[in-house]
């Protein structure tokens, strides 16, 4: 097994999420992608998991990595952290020697692992207090959070350049830039296309939780407005957000191009919609790299995306940028009206894809590992900002949202 027997077995845990399998968002892919590598190569690793009301207690154990399922507060300003403070309390007892804790929401619960002397590493993930599904309490939550986790953390993850230029300029503090894998897929099949009736190079897609500010209505609005003849499959659905799903439901409503699959948790089938869309639209914007638009660009997908950092960083100039509905019509229009080319860009985006590794995110994150269990990290930073609170946290640039 690689790097263990020369440099010794690691024990880490991952903290913070919903847990593996994986069904649900980044944070989960990467503790699925990055952990199962780790386990693979012959360390101990241990996953935080929630506990499901809908399947009910799920396997000790997935791709080598041990499952610890704790119960958690059905509610959306509770679930996280009502579900980290019983994970951190378990670790806390059982110790290992590094914790990997993902979304600095939950830094106010560093101190218990710092007591019991657990290194830890914390995935700071996009700008959270950003979302506009949280108040005025929530946001200042997430913008304190931030700090904390810079204060109380041994070492920050950032997964974008945005989110790194964000935390050195709000706070002057160093981050780990280990970003997501991008699974390649070639010459993929179709055959399962056939469930959700639509052929090859038929459909457009979009894949997103029901967000607004995934901007899955601006997708669904700029189609409607659109002359494009081929359907829009529309992949996702949310906790907690009914109201968004009704209205973006609503601006579909009379038009038969539109198809809603809800959740779609079947990788394979996944996989055959990325890989076989005319175009994918992604509409996410402050979640830094997102796993959903990697998937697509490794599948080939000629991608329309939201313009900002985050995604340029990921595209380059073989993407497609669109900041309201006009422009998604404009984009789906051209898509249609010249396939070739789009493909060509698709080919263009896979050709980049291959830069985003999960075995070298893998590498850096028992790289990390290592540093922090032999303490060869800077270690907590002073939380001190430049700016005030919510001030110049993003700006505009040439047209497009820039992290500061």
């Amino acid at each position: 097994m690689r790097h263990v027997e020369a440099e010794g077995r690691l024990s880490v845990a991952m903290v913070g999420t919903r847990g593996v399998p994986a069904r649900y968002g980044g944070f989960e892919t990467a503790v699925e992608e990055v952990g199962s590598r780790l386990a693979d190569r012959g360390h101990e690793v241990r996953v935080y998991c929630r506990t499901s009301a809908d399947t009910g207690r799920g396997p000790d154990s997935h791709l080598g990595m041990r499952r610890v399922e704790l119960p958690a507060l059905r509610r959306r300003s509770l679930e996280t952290l009502s579900h980290t403070a019983l994970s951190v309390a378990h670790l806390a007892a059982r110790r290992t020697d590094v914790a990997f804790v993902f979304n600095a929401a939950n830094s106010p619960l560093l101190p218990v692992l710092r007591a019991a002397r657990v290194p830890v590493a914390t995935h700071v993930d996009g700008l959270e207090w950003q979302r506009s599904k949280w108040g005025p309490a929530g946001r200042r939550y997430y913008r304190r959070a931030e700090a904390l986790a810079v204060r109380w953390s041994d070492a920050l993850i950032a997964d974008a350049r945005g989110i790194a230029d964000y935390y050195r300029s709000e706070f002057d503090a160093p981050t780990t830039l280990l970003s997501y894998g991008a699974p390649v897929l070639v010459d993929p099949p179709s055959h399962r296309l056939a469930e959700v009736d639509v052929e090859p190079g038929r459909y457009h897609l979009v894949v997103a939780r029901f967000e607004p500010e995934n901007h899955v209505h601006l997708a669904v609005e700029g189609y409607v407005r659109s002359g494009a003849r081929l359907p829009l499959v529309v992949v996702g659905s949310a906790p907690y957000a009914d109201a968004y799903t009704a209205h973006v439901h609503g601006l579909a409503a009379g038009d038969p191009r539109v198809r809603f699959l809800g959740g779609v948790w079947d990788a394979e089938l996944l996989d055959q919609l990325y890989a076989h869309a005319a175009s994918y639209v992604h509409g996410h914007s402050v979640g830094g790299t997102n796993p959903s638009l990697l998937r697509a660009i490794g599948a080939g997908a000629p991608t329309i995306a939201y313009d900002v950092s985050f995604n340029r960083e990921v595209l380059g100039a073989a993407g497609r940028y669109v900041r309201d509905a006009a422009q998604v019509a404009q984009h789906l229009e051209e898509v249609e009206a010249a396939p070739v080319q789009a493909r060509a860009a698709g080919e263009a985006l896979q050709r980049r894809a291959r830069e985003y590794d999960w075995d070298l995110v893998a590498d850096g994150y028992e790289d990390l590992a290592r540093r922090l269990r032999a303490r060869d990290v800077p270690g907590p930073q002073p939380a001190r900002r430049r700016r005030a609170p919510g001030a110049g946290a993003t700006g505009e640039r040439d047209g497009r949202v820039l992290v500061a």
